[in-house]
């Protein structure tokens, strides 16, 4: 039976939508090419996708005892965080809004059942 791993990274100051570019290339695959492919992505949220990716590995190494070798990207998502609400004063005395948006992201890795038992 597959196991689910699951680590959750909260308020990481990246809109949700610039972080979901990143994670569609990282899902269903296995967790070494995920990180390949985090290593050479020349993107801000990267580095907070890896580094919650390694997080989930090491609570499935550690606490379940599953080779890091044997788990894939199951689901992976990014919903909106909260946002923080600056203002700015424009031209006229006029009032504009500037809106600093964050995201949470959520992975879960599951043992492959196809991977042959050493």
């Amino acid at each position: 039976m597959a196991t689910d791993i699951r680590a959750k990274a909260g308020r990481v100051p990246i809109p949700a939508q610039k972080v979901r570019l990143v994670l569609d290339l990282i899902r269903g695959k296995s967790v070494q090419e995920a990180n390949d492919i985090l290593t050479f992505v020349k993107s801000k949220s990267a580095y907070p996708v890896t580094k919650l990716l390694n997080s989930a590995v090491s609570n499935a190494e550690t606490n379940m005892g599953i080779s890091r070798n044997e788990l894939y990207v199951a689901e992976i998502m990014a919903d909106e965080g909260p946002t923080r609400k600056w203002r700015r004063f424009g031209a006229r005395g006029r009032f504009k809004p500037w809106l600093k948006r964050s995201s949470m992201i959520t992975i879960v890795l599951r043992e492959n059942v196809n991977s042959p038992v050493a």
